[in-house]
């Protein structure tokens, strides 16, 4: 029965990679399909390569965080352990699938560290370990990194393409500016793509970690996960792409290039000290910060409005069904 739950984890790992790729590849590509900067199938190509590589070269640190920051799988048993990070993947990846169909962009990093806290809470609920057990102050430093990330994301994109638009477009030719910026632009998105990979791997295979007892996350368990995003990019990858690159606001290469290295450098900084920022979040938030600097007039706020209302579900809706998953996995199990 063990083997079979790990087969099982293993399974659903590369499912929920699967989820990544296909709804996050907006993050990293997305604003160069609206400026047209890169065609849907080069973004396809180029995506799938580099969010492999972010994954298995720089995706070991985030990994530890979200296997084993927060859940006291210490306390555990390993039979329990495998069950809920059986769950906690199911249903993050369940809710990412629901997600991608309706073209909205939520946050894996929410959905996966949700569906931990979710698993915490079953644990505790059947007595196995106290409330206090789970790591609150971890989770709490997560938490504020989701607030910090898209706010740091908006307003570095502000500052960059608000110079870009006095020191550059103001003085030379606007169409000819775009054209060397479209250039420009796919470095950044090649940039941001490598990034991605590196931070949300880990919602993938962060619970194997937790389930095989790693102290350092093997290199095939990375490019399991990096294979898993970039399968993801190449199938059902559009989906997102076209909400996040066309619908929030009019995007120019000037624009994608300010909003995709506001993204990247944010979300790479992240992964240097462990962080599971929300990619999501930060590229949304430095897509606003340029739709704004372009005044408020230019951002279609019923899509931003959607896209909130997916984000403040994702949590709540993981650790529920994680919670309803685990609770039928012990009940056969």
């Amino acid at each position: 029965m063990t083997e079979i739950l790990f087969i099982l984890t293993l399974t659903a790992s590369a499912y929920m990679a699967w989820n990544i790729g296909a709804n996050d590849a907006a993050n990293s590509m997305a604003t160069s399909y609206g400026s047209k900067a890169l065609t849907l199938r080069q973004i396809i190509f180029i995506a799938s390569i580099l969010e492999f590589c972010g994954a298995f070269f720089f995706g070991s640190r985030v990994t530890h965080t979200v296997g084993k920051g927060i859940v006291p799988i210490h306390l555990l048993d390993p039979h329990i352990i495998v069950i809920g990070a059986l769950a906690a993947i199911l249903s993050a990846g369940l809710w990412v699938t629901i997600a991608t169909y309706y073209h909205l962009p939520v946050s894996t990093s929410h959905s996966i560290v949700g569906a931990m806290v979710g698993f915490g809470l079953a644990a505790v609920s059947e007595n196995l370990i106290t409330l206090e057990s789970i790591k609150w102050e971890v989770l709490y430093k997560i938490a504020l990194s989701w607030v910090i990330s898209p706010i740091s994301g908006a307003a570095l994109a502000f500052i960059i393409f608000s110079l870009i638009r006095v020191l550059i477009l103001s003085k030379m030719d606007v169409d000819r500016v775009e054209g060397v910026f479209k250039y420009l632009q796919v470095f950044t998105a090649c940039y941001v793509a490598f990034a991605h990979g590196s931070n949300d791997v880990a919602n993938a295979i962060g619970p194997i970690s937790a389930t095989f007892g790693f102290s350092e996350t093997p290199a095939w368990v990375l490019a399991l996960g990096g294979l898993g995003i970039a399968i993801g990019v190449a199938t059902w990858g559009y989906r997102v792409i076209e909400t996040v690159g066309k619908r929030i606001t009019e995007l120019t290469p000037t624009r994608g290039f300010s909003a995709e290295f506001a993204t990247a450098t944010t979300v790479i900084s992240a992964s240097y000290f462990g962080m599971p920022i929300s990619t999501t979040h930060t590229l949304v938030g430095s897509v606003l910060g340029v739709g704004f600097a372009g005044g408020l007039a230019s951002i279609d706020l019923s899509v931003v409005k959607r896209i909130i209302y997916s984000w403040v579900l994702t949590i709540p809706v993981a650790a529920m069904l994680t919670i309803s998953i685990y609770t039928l996995l012990v009940i056969f199990l």
